[in-house]
């Protein structure tokens, strides 16, 4: 592994921003490998784009030092913004003109000659499945295919990191699917995304590692599994068929909640397979017969809950 290799797409250390008496950005520290999916999960005002503005340069921090592809974000903008592409909460799409005609103009501004600007539009017209389409006005273009238009116009320029600003913000759930798999197939094929989304499972389906940022500071960082893990609640959820038989478990596994009306038990429980084994064994020995079974664990609406103490209904869409 080469040293460019083995350098972080994105670092960060003890990134400041205040509006005002508004502390927005309150000592952030992040390391983003290259070549992954990186997602900043955050409640409304958390920060999330804010920090976007400042790695892509477009905002001025206050104090803190950060590098983006190898350079420095305060020091060498232009390098930061020849290596990067930001597709934000709002499509930038210029809906007078058509499909491919706001693929040539960002051809036109990365300075491409006019022949391998309409090649490299023709490519992405077809990667985003826009072909069909790219002589129609941008106005008439679905949510999804504006969406697509401005991701294929973000990756004119060859980035090698893209900011993804909340990319699925009102999509229906087939367009969110497929920007999805975008993401997966960009990743493939060596691009790092930085990912900011209100979606808990937006970032469970996509991302690599992480971050929970609360109040301008990382709170949490690990895969979605690792997080999980820190949080307790799961439990295995058993339902008889009979009062006799539940009174028999009860008496087996005597650290559960019982619910008579549903003739269940709710056994704390990781969820792992030793777990379930053992539990499942405990009953087997009594003859107990379960009707049904099934196993909770902890979600991202879990962690960010305990991790923040938002009300996810407030602050956090779940879909």
């Amino acid at each position: 592994m080469t040293s460019t290799q083995s350098r972080p797409a994105i670092a960060a250390t003890g990134l400041r921003k205040s509006f005002g008496d508004h502390v927005v950005l309150d000592g952030l520290d992040l390391n983003v490998a290259r070549g992954t999916v990186f997602s900043l999960l955050g409640a409304n005002g958390a920060g999330k784009t804010t920090t976007v503005k400042i790695l892509s340069t477009l905002l001025g921090a206050d104090a803190g030092d950060a590098q983006v592809a190898g350079h420095d974000v305060a020091r060498e903008p232009d390098a930061v913004r020849a290596a990067i592409g930001v597709t934000g909460q709002f499509s930038a799409v210029d809906k007078l003109l058509t499909g491919e005609e706001n693929l040539r103009l960002m051809a036109d501004l990365h300075h491409l000659a006019r022949g391998e600007g309409r090649r490299r539009a023709a490519r992405l017209l077809e990667q985003f499945d826009l072909t069909e389409a790219a002589r129609k006005p941008a106005s008439t273009y679905s949510g999804g295919m504006l969406r697509r238009l401005d991701l294929a116009m973000t990756l004119v320029g060859s980035p090698q990191v893209i900011f993804l600003d909340e990319p699925t913000t009102g999509l229906d759930p087939r367009s969110r699917r497929a920007m999805w798999q975008i993401v997966r197939d960009l990743v493939a094929g060596g691009v790092t995304i930085f990912l900011t989304t209100q979606y808990l499972d937006e970032a469970d389906e996509l991302a690599d590692r992480i971050a929970v940022l609360d109040r301008g500071r990382v709170v949490a960082e690990g895969t979605a599994e690792e997080l999980k893990r820190r949080i307790p609640g799961g439990h295995v959820r058993l339902r008889f068929a009979d009062p006799q038989c539940l009174d028999a478990a009860v008496a087996v596994l005597d650290e559960s909640s019982r619910d008579n009306d549903a003739l269940a038990l709710r056994v704390p429980s990781d969820g792992s397979l030793r777990s379930l084994k053992t539990l499942i064994g405990r009953l087997d020995d009594r003859a107990i017969e379960v009707e049904e079974l099934s196993v909770r664990t902890p979600d991202l609406d879990d962690v960010f809950l305990a991790l923040t103490g938002n009300p996810t209904r407030e602050k956090v869409t779940t879909r």
